[in-house]
């Protein structure tokens, strides 16, 4: 709570969570601490005023997606209108065998996908929907109380450029993409036709870039300290790696350092950026990171 309250006031405009069941490489093992991302997004519904609340991105297994339209649709209503639905294929296949869910190939999950996308527009834009498709059937499902927004955004993850980015252009008002500027800008092109061939505007869409793993601090010095905090007790995917590969696999510097970075990425055809603060037991990296933010949107 904490944490998304200095958010707020850092300048920050969303907060996202994952929708994973324990904790995933590169974030820790699995046997440390994680909750359920809906429950504890409706918490901080209660505590925040002007954040937008999503997952980074749903798995669209995990949830049946009538039910997951209804999940949205509470957290629009408890927040006054600020939730997003962000949701996407899945990937995680050690961690669906954990938990009991069925893991079908990429191609078979993608189709669940594009239904599931059906579901939750109807679902989330009218008060009775129905549906029948492969995978998903809906019959008559009331969704009522309707989301407080006019509409909800919905939000595709994922950069995948023969059907996740065609998918965006059919269905999504929002997309998060990772990579270098040279990568966003390629992305961005391919969606670019996709709308073009699903007859969409490509302006209509609010294109994100995830900037990666942020370290910041006020000083050089700073950022250093808190590096080497971090390389003493390094998340799974930093294990292993020395001090100058772990600051190269890291977003970290100054306010100004990061605000040249962020601007990259907004110059490579991004609407918004998402990133991970890393070192935030202080609350100070989420400040810095959010005026670095704002710097390089100025």
């Amino acid at each position: 709570v904490e944490i998304a309250a200095t958010a707020e006031r850092s300048g920050f405009t969303a907060l996202s969570l994952m929708d994973h069941f324990h904790q995933i490489a590169p974030h820790g093992d699995p046997d440390e601490p994680m909750l359920e991302s809906y429950t504890t997004l409706g918490a901080l519904a209660a505590r925040t005023e002007r954040l937008e609340l999503l997952t980074l991105v749903t798995g669209v297994i995990y949830h049946n997606p009538a039910h997951l339209a209804k999940k949205v649709t509470t957290l629009d209503v408890i927040s006054r209108g600020r939730a997003i639905l962000g949701i996407g294929a899945a990937w995680n296949d050690e961690e669906s065998r954990a938990f009991g869910f069925d893991f079908p190939p990429i191609g078979e999950r993608m189709d669940r996908l594009d239904e599931a996308l059906h579901i939750c527009r109807a679902m989330l834009d009218q008060p009775t929907a129905s549906y029948e498709g492969r995978h998903y059937r809906i019959e008559g499902a009331h969704n009522i109380p309707q989301p407080v927004r006019a509409r909800v955004p919905i939000l595709i993850g994922g950069g995948g450029e023969r059907r996740t980015l065609r998918l965006v252009a059919r269905h999504a008002d929002m997309c998060n993409v990772i990579g270098d500027p040279s990568t966003i800008r390629h992305k961005f092109d391919v969606l670019r036709e996709h709308c073009d061939a699903e007859g969409r505007d490509f302006a209509s869409i609010v294109k994100t870039a995830h900037v990666g793993a942020v370290v910041v601090d006020e000083t050089e010095a700073g950022v250093r300290r808190r590096l080497e905090r971090i390389a003493a007790s390094p998340p799974p995917m930093l294990r292993g790696l020395d001090f100058d590969e772990l600051s190269s696999r890291l977003v970290a510097g100054t306010p100004d350092q990061l605000a040249e970075r962020m601007r990259a990425s907004l110059d490579a055809g991004a609407d918004g950026l998402t990133m991970v603060v890393r070192g935030v037991e202080d609350l100070e990296p989420i400040e810095l990171a959010g005026a670095a933010a704002l710097a390089a949107a100025s």
